[in-house]
């Protein structure tokens, strides 16, 4: 290999779900996902349809995002879904995936790359872009909705974008709290729990849940607030009252997504809400929107998960593992 960037052509790079976390790092991750997210609004990259489905068997969904991001020269696609009893039955994450990498110029494979860590910090990283350029620059206290798994990556994200001075957070299972209060600690956040009229006092709202129904209202909200809606990209899926999308300005990584799985799918059916009245983030990440109008507004991310994300994100990983000596690569 002459500089130790990439595979030849005949090879197949693999990068094992193990190794990853050590070579993928937050600040790579919102890089990666920043860039991809301007290059979409700029019409150089594009997510293909997503394909998602219930397969009949443990409960589980089961589907394909892919994409093309022609200045990057990344093809690809992730496979993978929602398992909702790995964790107590089998003692592994609910959420697994694998990132498939082609070369665009001849079709034929290139890289494997293990996709559940990548998946949390891409995950994690699209809010934390979003709050960086949304949330108003004196955000104090950052409310959290959900405590799961992917909730400690958010958490842990969304810190590194403002001067927080105190996380609140609320829970369905308020027993799995102390487990989020435990991430703020180690972050240097205090940590409440609240009930959810609370989250009033939240200059930045995180939800990130697999509810069916929504939990945060329009009331629980303040003036002025970020949201970043992180855990609907279903159909069915909801996780805040489609009135509060009302009254936000909504942005979104990809509107097609957000209108028909994400968020604003019930605020559109309600009529609350068009697919003109969604903007893509990287709009305000090239400069061609000015993002939040005013310190009153509320903003809201509507994040559904786009492939371009996770193939930015795991043609870095590919790059540092190759480079490092560290990916395992084999003859196609």
């Amino acid at each position: 290999m002459a500089d130790g960037a990439s595979a030849p052509a005949n090879e197949l790079v693999i990068v094992p779900e193990g190794m990853i976390p050590d070579i993928l790092t937050r600040e790579a991750s919102f890089d990666a996902v920043e860039k991809v997210f301007a290059a979409m609004a700029a019409g150089e990259a594009r997510n293909f349809p997503v394909v998602r489905e219930a397969i009949g068997h443990e409960d589980a969904l089961y589907g394909f995002k892919g994409g093309f991001d022609a200045v990057g020269g990344v093809l690809g696609l992730k496979a993978g879904g929602y398992w909702p009893h790995n964790l107590d039955r089998r003692g592994i994450i609910n959420h697994q995936s694998t990132v498939f990498l082609f070369d665009p110029d001849t079709g034929r494979v290139k890289a494997l790359v293990g996709g559940n860590y990548l998946t949390a910090l891409r995950t994690a990283a699209a809010s934390s872009v979003s709050i960086r350029h949304l949330a108003r620059k004196d955000a104090k206290v950052l409310g959290m909705i959900g405590a799961g798994h992917q909730a400690k990556f958010q958490l842990r994200a969304a810190a590194e974008t403002h001067a927080f001075e105190k996380v609140i957070g609320w829970n369905l299972h308020p027993e799995m709290l102390p487990g989020l209060a435990e991430v703020a600690r180690e972050v240097g956040l205090p940590f409440e729990a609240v009930e959810l009229p609370g989250m009033s006092e939240a200059d930045v709202i995180i939800t990130i849940t697999s509810s069916f129904a929504p939990t945060l209202l329009a009331d629980h909200v303040s003036p002025g607030t970020h949201l970043a809606c992180m855990g609907t990209d279903t159909k069915g899926k909801q996780e805040v009252e489609a009135a509060l999308l009302g009254r936000a300005r909504v942005f979104c990584d990809e509107v097609a997504q957000s209108v028909s799985i994400g968020e604003a799918q019930h605020a559109v059916a309600e009529g609350l809400l068009s697919e003109g009245d969604v903007t893509q983030l990287g709009a305000v990440i090239n400069g061609t929107h000015g993002g939040r109008g005013s310190d009153e507004e509320i903003t809201l991310f509507d994040g559904t998960g786009v492939g371009l994300q996770d193939l930015a994100v795991a043609d870095a990983i590919v790059k540092t593992a190759v480079a490092q000596g560290i990916a395992t690569i084999v003859p196609l």
